[in-house]
């Protein structure tokens, strides 16, 4: 077994220790309570400290970590104190949505970005690759809430041409199943389109730098000089040993994609994980919030494992 791989695997449950604990800290210091959250305005102190106590919020926080960190490690992440469901329950009827909009806009993501810094990369004209450049660092410095919310003033309700919330229309459930996909993918539409740009921009940057590297290299002169064609060496050379590093950006894009779907998801209200973390931290339901955020940390860290041992794979270089 790697050497790599055993290290990477170690730090996995330090990473995830490190984010779950600064997240409960960071719960418990915010201002609210979920006992006034959950019996509204209109109870009395009697009524609120009574269930403070019920949901063990009277105890030292040193305590209520080591309890709740006691159940987490056996995967019980107990109930919502909003709803009263298990939480993973929530979680688990809530992560298709999220795994399909950040899985398909990585997909796009890296597959327009490459093309586009392949056009960059191998095009004569200055003025193309210039405008290109401007286009997606443009792109890569919009923030996700706002480029959600212009989009859905345009296309919502200046065009009127997709929908702008949820994930079905009121009326999916009485149509047909060629009907109810296209809604299906009209309300996807404006999500999807917000996390894919943005991730345009960062692909395509980073993918242009590496394929201008790669384009100095000996041996891609060797091919043009035994009378390759143009795209030939494009795909066969250039893009195949200039997708090398792309493999390790994967793994670092993964925390902008989560942290950026949380805020996508709450604009549009996807159902997915990210609306669920953001109505848990409304109504201050920690057990919610310290699930989501550890199945997330657990996620990205092991993605960025993955990533690693893809790269030490592929890249000989990177095994010295």
């Amino acid at each position: 077994m790697p050497r790599g791989f055993v290290f990477g695997t170690l730090r996995v449950p330090l990473v995830v220790f490190g984010v779950v604990t600064l997240t409960f800290l960071l719960l418990h210091f915010a201002p609210g309570d979920p006992a006034s959250h959950l019996l509204g305005p209109g109870a009395t102190t009697d009524q609120i400290q009574a269930v403070r106590e019920a949901l063990g919020l009277e105890r030292p926080l040193a305590v209520q970590y080591g309890r709740w960190l006691a159940r987490a490690v056996r995967g019980d992440f107990g109930a919502s104190i909003a709803t009263g469901r298990p939480v993973l329950a929530m979680l688990w009827e809530a992560w298709p949505a999220t795994a399909l909009l950040v899985g398909l806009s990585m997909l796009l993501s890296y597959a327009i970005g490459m093309l586009i810094a392949a056009v960059q990369a191998t095009s004569r004209r200055r003025g193309v690759d210039g405008f290109l450049s401007g286009l997606t660092a443009t792109l890569a410095a919009l923030p996700g809430y706002w480029l959600a919310f212009v989009l859905v003033m345009v296309f919502t309700y200046v065009l009127r041409w997709l929908p702008g919330f949820g994930a079905a229309g009121l009326d999916a459930d009485y149509l047909r199943p060629g009907q109810r996909f296209m809604d299906r993918l009209a309300h996807l539409a404006l999500p999807l389109a917000t996390l894919t740009l943005i991730g345009i921009g960062t692909a395509a940057r980073y993918a242009r730098g590496t394929l201008r590297a790669v384009a100095r290299e000996p041996y891609l002169m060797l091919a043009r000089a035994k009378g390759a064609g143009r795209w030939r060496v494009l795909f066969r050379h250039h893009l195949r040993n200039g997708l090398i590093p792309i493999v390790a950006l994967l793994g670092l894009s993964l925390p902008a994609m989560f942290s950026g779907a949380v805020f996508v998801e709450g604009v549009f209200a996807w159902p997915g994980v990210g609306t669920v973390l953001i109505q848990a931290v409304q109504a201050r339901d920690y057990p919610v919030v310290m699930a989501a955020t550890t199945v997330s940390a657990i996620m990205v860290v092991l993605g960025s494992v993955l990533a690693e041992q893809l790269l030490h794979r592929v890249d000989p270089r990177s095994r010295s």
